[in-house]
């Protein structure tokens, strides 16, 4: 039998930016508040320090921050045909680990979503006709829109420190912003970061072309910032070593930088580590939980959490594997389109061009995670989609972000991959590169989904999560397009090599080499209970005490980086609940 812990008015699973901004909401309401994290306790300090943390065989390749395998992973496999396999080797994705989660290893690009890209239903529907969506894409809108959103993207913003330049402030275009992006309310907390010699020579050759550049939005601060928390953080000095480390510079945006010290101080927080919740308990009814059973690793045993709220705010892959594990709504059955958990999972559309410059040197080793200067010239609300013959949009980034010696090593093609012709290469090319890289948008499928796999099992005897998934031809045709435009501008650049890497027509999904970390969909939100699994409050349709934030919440995936939506609408949901279900609990919608 489960040792029973004391009742608290609200458990959170999974300490990362959702679950730290639900904890020091929902503290200032005086609720008791536990959060269960199943990694480690980690902070700026000691965790982060220099010289430690900048090893960049310890974190950039042997992957330290993040999840094991051994800890939790998922069967993946490409169409119903196959029989899907555990992911054994980090590769494809990167789900962190730890107290702070994939916030605290992130490159800190932070995005808000185009208006069009939360009804893109609607807007294709209106300007194109229905006629024009792919058979078996489930292309929907979200429950809420961009202005009902802008209060709480600006706030996030606060919060987690970024740096910009606005382009539309209260439909006021402003020159060196970005022209095509949703209104803003109020300019970036701070100015954009410094600009490198790549970005630089990218902003002119963009207006030479006429595109519209404008400086990334980075969740890394340019001057010191203190947050309407009280967290102070201090300027960036270009380290180099954003992805996949801690910064130990108070620089990059992160639970730990932005709301952990502030949370940690709370009387009616607690936090417990190394606690894997294995399922959320529901009552007899099953319309509501009593709380979670999780694993606690230091005791080996099962310990019971009763409590009044639970809040999964765990990574998209494994909120989407306790909601199935705990019949929190009905698995999702793609041939009939019945069932909402697992649905519409998607995932990132990406491409570039390297150009190598004999006489010119980028200096590789100055940079930060989301350096750069950017185009949205190509974005959703830019593409005639009935002309162009697809549906979604990229934005274009160039700048130097990865410093590290180990993984920062771009050679042309045909240059040895080893010894004497490969330490060649190095000498003649290093630092004489720089690219362009396109980050473009993702559509959910029918076919491309998240279950329970028949076989394989974890260590507590639960089915493994199960992986459905490949690229479709929508998404290829508009990362072809991408290159079809991108190489006449890198050829502008006059480099004297220059090589591509897109994806093209019947290209393959290839769980080995690295993509993106943005992992969406599988709890997604719906205006009823027949199309999603969550309402618009992040609320679960099954059980209106239980309420999944984070980017399974996605209907499709937006072109952009997903951390400025996840925080966005953990903001809305936390709001939600201070002001309607507290006084009230009942479903919301």
């Amino acid at each position: 039998m489960a040792r029973q812990e004391k009742k608290k008015d609200v458990v959170i699973v999974g300490l990362g930016w959702t679950g730290s901004i639900a904890g020091i909401e929902l503290c200032r309401e005086g609720l008791e508040i536990v959060a269960l994290e199943r990694g480690h306790d980690q902070s700026t300090v000691p965790n982060f320090e220099y010289p430690q943390q900048i090893d960049e065989l310890k974190y950039g390749v042997r992957l330290k921050m993040m999840q094991k395998p051994s800890q939790q992973t998922v069967t993946v496999r490409r169409n119903d045909g196959e029989t899907a396999l555990p992911y054994r080797s980090l590769g494809s994705f990167l789900p962190g680990n730890g107290v702070g989660g994939a916030g605290t290893h992130w490159n800190g690009l932070n995005w808000r979503p185009q208006p069009e890209e939360l009804r893109l239903r609607s807007y294709v529907a209106e300007n194109w006709g229905e006629e024009i969506i792919p058979e078996g894409m489930n292309l929907g809108d979200y429950p809420v829109s961009y202005d009902e959103m802008e209060p709480f993207f600006t706030h996030f913003e606060k919060v987690a420190g970024i740096s910009g330049k606005a382009g539309n402030v209260n439909g006021e275009i402003r020159e060196g912003g970005n022209p095509f992006e949703g209104w803003r309310s109020e300019d970036y907390p701070m100015p954009p970061t410094a600009t490198t010699y790549d970005s630089s020579k990218f902003q002119e050759a963009c207006l030479a072309a006429g595109y519209h550049p404008f400086p990334a939005p980075a969740g890394i601060a340019s001057t010191a910032y203190t947050n309407p928390y009280g967290m102070q953080m201090g300027p960036c000095n270009f380290c180099g070593f954003c992805e996949r480390y801690g910064c130990y510079q108070y620089s990059k945006s992160s639970p730990q930088t932005a709301i952990l010290d502030a949370l940690k101080m709370q009387p009616n927080f607690s936090y417990r580590t190394e606690s894997e919740v294995l399922r959320v308990e529901l009552a007899e009814d099953g319309k509501t939980a009593t709380g979670v059973t999780y694993w606690d690793h230091k005791a080996g045993e099962e310990v019971f959490q009763p409590a009044d709220i639970v809040i999964l705010s765990s990574y998209q892959l494994n909120n989407v594997h306790l909601m199935l594990l705990s019949g929190l709504g009905e698995a999702y059955n793609p041939l009939t389109g019945m069932g909402t958990l697992g649905k519409n999972y998607a995932y990132q559309m990406n491409g570039g061009v390297s150009m190598f410059f004999k006489d010119e040197n980028f200096n590789p080793f100055v940079g930060h995670g989301a350096n750069g200067m950017c185009i949205d010239d190509f974005s959703v609300n830019q593409n005639d989609f009935g002309a162009l013959g697809f549906i979604g949009g990229s934005y274009w980034r160039s700048g130097t972000f990865n410093g590290q010696p180990i993984r920062n090593m771009p050679l042309p093609k045909g240059t040895a991959s080893w010894g004497a012709g490969w330490k060649e290469g190095i000498g003649e090319w290093y630092g004489h590169a720089m690219s362009i890289g396109s980050h473009g948008s993702h559509m959910s499928y029918a076919n491309n989904h998240l279950d329970l796999d028949p076989t394989y099992k974890d260590k507590h005897g639960r089915p493994l999560m199960r992986m459905t998934f490949n690229w479709q031809d929508n998404d290829l045709r508009m990362n072809q397009y991408m290159k079809s435009q991108m190489e006449p501008l890198a050829a502008s650049m006059n480099p004297d090599v220059m090589q591509s890497g897109f994806k093209g027509i019947g290209a393959q999904y290839d769980v080995r080499p690295y993509q993106t970390t943005h992992n969406t969909g599988g709890h997604i939100m719906s205006a009823n209970p027949t199309e999603g699994a969550v309402n618009k409050f992040s609320q679960t349709w099954k059980a209106h005490n239980v309420f999944a934030m984070g980017a399974g919440n996605f209907v499709q995936n937006t072109q952009y980086n997903p951390t400025g939506l996840v925080g966005g609408l953990a903001y809305h949901t936390v709001h939600a609940i201070r002001t309607q279900y507290l006084s009230n609990p009942r479903p919301l919608v």
